[in-house]
């Protein structure tokens, strides 16, 4: 019987909460003060951020907060408390329902600290962009100060950090392995992915007088339990040393590099198609096995904290245990305890996603922060997002594990009247949109062909090792989009500036010529990462050559529209499988194509991200795990990390005494010279740091290093929470 996506209640078919007579506040209340002004004598829920509080829904308390209040619950805000001690976190009293603790936008490490360990000087969302107004892993302070302001009301963890840290994960601040966020928080549930469904069900039936206890059968969240319920039948995925029968329809290991991957499972024979489709499991013997009744032991948090190569093994069954249609629950030992994980959730139809986008949010900060301003509200003040998912699957990446891969799209009414909605009600509005966009700039209605095939795939990309044959990539619905949101009366431009997967764009040349003419502000960025084969099979990024066409179209689109415009691409430095001859020749390629970059990203190893995996292992979960299974070399001494940043940054000449020792070293000497051929210079300025650089021998006037970009006086690449977010949050985290 074939697979089909599950069904699942309606956000909006929920009877409504008592409380809904009160109606909607004007902003979440953050003081006793307002609550007073509103008439409540008491929260039903409370919400406890890492972030200052934006009431606009590229922030997920603000999102979280509004599906509440809407399903007729009275929510406050506790914004960035002070987690030393209880008191901030009972100035709102004792709430109804439950406590919901979340980290913010971003996960709190991530935010905090950059890709070397260095603490960051700012903190694009909080008010004034202060650092220091968030702890190291916030959700577990913060939820052990709810527990001891009011040790009987439940505490339950949302939000990226809660999504990523979910399961045992490396933590690349400690150098090992912690636990599931759900052992060090004592929390009551966890709440992963975009959790608008699981966060009202739980509500409801709180509100109902059920037990948080009982909670046990919610999609989306994971919860502690001592052993595996009476009925359900498990999976022995704890090792790698011993293969054991496979079962046709419950497979929990395809071989993601085949494209059958993509087929309904029934169709498969009984035993293993290949020695890479064989998964080190033990079927516990029942004559029939259903798979929503299956779980999958993964191997234990003590397991995966001494075994590298387990802690790559169970990666990749959790990545393989992805998709809503399919996915199994899944279950790790902690000690004596199991956290236990359910499905994922089910993906929000379009009229679900309008309802939450159209909730009144007031699309500005709480008036109490005055005229400071949040950065990263700055940066999404005028744009609208108009889906969420990424089918990419970028391995660095942080958004599949979170969103999921499919892509939960707006109407065009719905998009359109928030477009309008901005324009009437933020001050400020000057007639530019600044972004259409979410995850990915172009995936917007982009799905599987078939709804069968859909609920049936393993694969962790759709467009990666090539677009795979199933996927519908019309681009017209968004071209429609962008035409009817110039038309809009007050709207002078629609920028784009979300990130744009360019394989996708090249499938449309009327999508690439309608961006190129209409809605590229000069530059538009773009993300190879790469453009070597090594690092790039690692990332599941396309070859440089699907860049080149991309380019080739964007050039001939910007010469007919009479525009000077130009592509910004972003790279990455030290990511696994890369070598220091990659990034040589990737600087090569910089220098051949006249680009200099300003600001360079190095890997980020983001928690339960695959590419963290190789990091931590020296494994490739992208294929089958085991012990003589394909090693992957990774960047991990400061020297080499410092080298292939410098790589990325040949033209700078603090760089070059690093660059001529590794490249005669690398027997690559030649490339050290005077000439336009040499990839840097022999000599050196007598004043090292100031930027400039002289051509030749060291005659002529100083110029300027360029950006990474054709043309100068663009502004520096952004690493600030847009870039961020592919990394372990940025705009819409929930």
């Amino acid at each position: 019987m074939a697979l089909t996506m599950p069904q699942a209640r309606p956000l909006f078919d929920y009877p409504r909460y008592w409380a809904e007579c009160f109606g909607p506040a004007p902003f979440l209340p953050m003081s006793r003060e307002e609550m007073d002004l509103l008439g409540w004598d008491s929260c039903d829920v409370i919400i406890v951020t890492g972030d200052s509080y934006v009431d606009h829904p590229s922030f997920g308390m603000a999102i979280i907060g509004r599906v509440l209040e809407a399903q007729g619950f009275r929510v406050g805000i506790i914004s960035q408390p002070d987690w030393q001690s209880k008191d901030d976190f009972m100035k709102l009293g004792k709430p109804n329902l439950f406590f919901g603790v979340a980290a913010g936008n971003m996960d709190s490490m991530i935010n905090r600290y950059t890709a070397d360990r260095k603490i960051r000087s700012d903190d694009a969302y909080t008010a004034g962009g202060k650092a220091g107004k968030r702890p190291d892993r916030a959700s577990v302070p913060y939820a052990q100060r709810c527990r001891e302001a009011y040790k009987d009301v439940p505490v339950i963890l949302g939000g990226i950090e809660a999504s990523l840290r979910r399961i045992a994960h490396y933590d690349y601040w400690q150098d090992k392995v912690r636990p599931s966020l759900l052992i060090n928080t004592k929390a009551d549930l966890l709440l992963y992915g975009n959790a608008e469904r699981a966060v009202v069900e739980v509500a409801q039936r709180l509100a109902a007088g059920e037990p948080v206890s009982k909670l046990t059968d919610i999609r989306g969240t994971a919860f502690i339990r001592r052993d595996t319920p009476e009925g359900w039948f498990e999976l022995d995925s704890t090792r790698v040393d011993r293969p054991g029968r496979v079962d046709k329809i419950i497979n929990p290991y395809v071989n993601t590099q085949d494209a059958a991957a993509c087929a309904v499972e029934q169709a498969r024979g009984t035993e293993p198609q290949s020695e890479e489709e064989v998964q080190v499991v033990e079927l516990l013997p029942h004559p029939r096995i259903e798979r929503d009744r299956t779980v999958i032991r993964l191997p234990s948090y003590e397991k995966v904290r001494n075994d590298p190569v387990l802690y790559a093994h169970a990666n990749r069954v959790l990545h393989l245990e992805t998709n809503p249609g399919n996915a199994r629950a899944l279950v790790q030992r902690h000690g004596e305890r199991d956290v236990w994980f359910n499905p994922p959730p089910v993906p929000l139809t379009t009229e679900e996603m309008d309802y939450v986008f159209g909730l009144p949010y007031a699309r500005v900060p709480h008036p109490s922060y005055g005229d400071e301003k949040i950065p990263a509200y700055e940066m999404i003040r005028f744009s609208v997002n108009i889906m969420r998912g990424c089918f990419g699957g970028c391995t660095f990446c942080s958004i599949t594990e979170h969103e999921g891969r499919i892509i939960q799209s707006r109407s065009h009414e719905s998009i359109l009247h928030e477009i309008e909605e901005m324009r009437d009600k933020v001050p400020g509005f000057t007639g530019t949109v600044s972004d259409l966009g979410g995850p990915t700039a172009n995936m917007y209605r982009l799905a599987c062909k078939s709804r069968e095939i859909e609920a049936s795939c393993r694969k962790p990309s759709c467009v990666w090792p090539g677009v795979c044959e199933n996927l519908n990539t019309d681009h017209s619905s968004l071209i429609g989009l962008y035409r009817k949101a110039r038309e809009l009366p007050g709207v002078k431009r629609v920028l784009i500036a979300s990130g744009l997967r360019y394989d996708l764009a090249v499938r449309s040349p009327e999508y690439v010529k309608e961006l190129v003419t209409h809605h590229v502000g000069g530059y538009l960025k773009i993300a190879p990462e790469h453009t070597e084969e090594g690092p790039l099979s690692k990332m599941m990024k396309p070859g440089i050559g699907t860049y080149d066409t991309f380019k080739r179209m964007f050039d001939k689109f910007s010469r007919e529209a009479g525009k000077e415009q130009y592509l910004i691409p972003y790279f990455i430095a030290a990511h696994p499988g890369t070598t220091d001859e990659d990034m040589m020749n990737l600087a090569l390629w910089l220098k051949r194509n006249g680009f200099r970059a300003d600001q360079v990203q190095a890997f980020y190893p983001s928690p339960m991200a695959t590419a963290t995996a190789m990091y931590h292992s020296g494994k490739n979960p992208l294929r089958r795990v085991d012990y003589k299974s394909e090693a992957v070399g990774t960047v991990k001494g400061e020297r080499q990390r410092r080298l292939h940043k410098a790589f990325l940054r040949y033209h700078d000449p603090k760089n070059w005494p690093l660059l001529r020792e590794a490249l005669t070293e690398m027997g690559r000497a030649d490339l050290i010279g005077n000439s336009k051929q040499h990839l840097i210079p022999t000599w050196q300025p007598a004043v090292e740091g100031q930027g400039a650089a002289r051509s030749g021998a060291g005659r002529g006037r100083p110029v300027k290093g360029r950006l990474l970009t054709q043309h100068t006086g663009l502004p520096p690449r952004d690493t600030g929470a847009g870039r961020r977010s592919k990394r372990g949050g940025g705009r819409p985290a929930r």
